[in-house]
């Protein structure tokens, strides 16, 4: 049976109740969901993600809220002769792949028909959740820390959200979008189980692009994990349909300033240890506290996969390099990519994918503070 149950408690809803937590003990839920895949009728659709409707946990398709997101880009990227395929997630309508998410998370919203939404974001997500509100005609309200990258917020303010600069941390936004959460419908990219089930069709992607087959390892970012859990989700619902025949080692990406995922798995920790973070290029996985750290680091472990982490220097010369093979993309997004030169460096012979996960142009004052103040040297 379809239903959202809460990982704490174990307590199930119905996918129609307009809840984003457990009502009994506060805690996080999850998405019980079982989708169907046709290949004949994925292969006949058009190229957005809801080619794989039956995969997606929504009654009606009269509440699809679509943009054109998906089906982006699976680009061959060579690092050191070593191939790396490559999704080109910058290239979503709103420039990042929270688009996934944001899709079938508002258009889940639109069917309960819910009026309001609030949410909190370091900037890719808020620009996300504001464009699909303005799609469906749902007024949202966006929390931000107050050094969010300027272009990202008049992206948001052009959708027509209300923006909320929260001073502080990353974590002091959260706490203040909660607030606002008592009254209003929380549409997090963090504690929404819905938003997981848009994240996973890069899975669905990726299996179809490489000919129905599953990569060998998957190099994604780990910040709240909001691709990285759903990549594993689609890879697990993939395989339990039994259309592939493994699951892909996932190697997990942070920022050396602000790695706590990290530190819990090397250390084997029972829990996510309290860090003291530092500033970062990648601000948007700039994550302290990151709500399901334990999912995440759950799906690295069971996948055989391990964590990687970048230091500043190694992002800039990442973002340089990949800039000068002619893609385009943000600092946090260069993370990643920091991450896979260092992967390649004693990877086997193995089919690997990646991502380029948010576009540039959204974060223009810190590309050009780059190319003043840093050397002009290839990753």
């Amino acid at each position: 049976m379809d239903a959202l149950v809460c990982t704490q408690c174990t307590k199930t809803y119905s996918l129609n109740d307009p809840i984003w937590k457990c009502s009994s003990c506060g805690g996080v839920l999850d998405l019980e969901f079982r989708p169907t895949f046709d290949r004949n009728k994925i292969s006949s659709r058009p190229l957005t993600l809801w080619r794989y409707r039956e995969a997606l946990p929504l009654f009606s398709d009269e509440n699809i809220l679509s943009l054109g997101e998906g089906c982006t880009l699976l680009s061959p990227v060579d690092f050191a002769g070593t191939r790396v395929w490559v999704k080109q997630d910058q290239l979503c309508p709103s420039g990042s792949y929270k688009d996934r998410g944001a899709a079938i998370l508002i258009s889940k919203v639109k069917e309960l028909g819910i009026k309001k939404v609030v949410e909190d974001s370091s900037g890719n997500a808020g620009c996300a959740i504001a464009a699909y509100c303005t799609r469906g005609g749902i007024r949202c309200e966006i929390f931000v820390p107050a050094s969010t990258s300027p272009g990202k917020l008049a992206q948001i303010q052009h959708y027509g959200a209300h923006l909320h600069l929260i001073p502080g941390s990353r974590e002091d936004t959260a706490a203040a979008v909660l607030k606002a959460a008592e009254t209003d419908y929380y549409a997090s990219h963090a504690w929404n189980p819905f938003f997981f089930h848009g994240t996973k069709t890069f899975a669905y992607e990726t299996w179809e692009q490489l000919g129905w087959q599953a990569p060998d390892t998957l190099i994604l970012p780990a910040g709240h994990g909001t691709l990285l859990l759903g990549a594993a989700l689609g890879f697990q619902e993939l395989a339990a349909a039994g259309l592939a025949e493994k699951i892909p080692k996932i190697i997990a990406v942070q920022a050396a300033n602000c790695a706590p995922l990290a530190a819990a798995f090397e250390q084997e920790l029972a829990c996510v240890p309290a860090i003291e973070k530092e500033d970062t290029l990648a601000e948007g996985i700039a994550i302290a506290e990151p709500l399901r750290g334990m999912q995440i680091l759950r799906a690295v472990k069971d996948s055989g996969g391990k964590f990687i982490t970048v230091h500043e220097e190694e992002i800039a010369s990442a973002l340089r390099g990949v800039c000068r093979q002619g893609f385009y993309i943000e600092p946090t997004a260069a993370a990643v990519v920091a991450g896979i030169w260092k992967y390649v460096q004693t990877a086997p012979s193995e089919v690997i994918v990646s991502i380029f996960t948010g576009h540039g142009l959204k974060s223009t004052e810190k590309m050009l503070k780059l190319l003043s103040s840093q050397p002009e040297t290839a990753a």
